[in-house]
């Protein structure tokens, strides 16, 4: 099973500064858009999930993906560890704010480790932005700094941890500055033509690459 799990019910909140509230919504909606597309075209024998806080319909829309939706409004922990709970097989679990993630990088992310092994994709600040469990007591635990915690409880089950280095799985979006990201690597994705056409645009100053907003 591969897990996305999506918060549509106030997504994205530290990007205040760029986008207004249904701006972020709209911006998270095309993120989803992207990471389901790569995940579909990657791997075609695994049942895509998307774990959303609220119905999703809108934020599907043209998105030609067979995937099931549930809904659980609990926090992110609870709501993936129940998941994991229910499962007996393997497990991949990637957030919905990786826009540069491509086919390529998932089929790597599935393919990497072997029986009873935890891979984790770390995130930068020590986030944890994608998973695959494959040993069956492995649980989540998203705060703070989870990728540290989650080698800590992967190795406490006996699990194998094995991490996996990617600059498109550690790209997640969160704050302003990561939108240069997806303006200079991803401008042919969902979210990077959403960010276009919301007047996006990058700014160079001495040197520095940041964002701004076209009035």
């Amino acid at each position: 099973m591969i897990l996305v799990p999506y918060d549509a019910t106030e997504p994205k909140t530290r990007l205040a500064p760029v986008l207004g509230p249904g701006e972020r919504s709209a911006f998270a909606a095309a993120m989803l858009r992207d990471v389901l597309t790569a995940v579909d075209n990657a791997d075609h024998s695994h049942e895509i999930s998307v774990l959303a806080t609220e119905p999703i319909d809108s934020a599907l829309a043209g998105v030609d993906v067979d995937l099931t939706v549930d809904v659980d409004d609990r926090p992110l922990t609870p709501a993936v560890n129940a998941v994991l709970a229910d499962f007996d097989e393997p497990v991949a679990v990637l957030t919905a704010d990786l826009p540069l993630i491509t086919p390529a990088t998932v089929v790597r992310l599935l393919g990497a480790g072997g029986a009873d092994d935890v891979v984790l994709a770390a995130g930068r600040g020590g986030g944890t932005n994608a998973f695959v469990a494959r040993h069956g007591a492995f649980r989540v635990d998203y705060h703070g700094v989870s990728y540290r915690d989650h080698q800590e409880g992967a190795q406490a089950v006996g699990a194998g941890v094995v991490e996996l280095d990617t600059r498109r799985l550690a790209t997640d979006i969160d704050e302003p500055a990561d939108l240069v990201e997806i303006l200079v690597h991803g401008d042919q994705t969902r979210a990077g033509r959403w960010l276009a056409d919301a007047g996006v645009a990058l700014e160079i100053t001495d040197g520095r690459a940041t964002v701004v907003r076209d009035e």
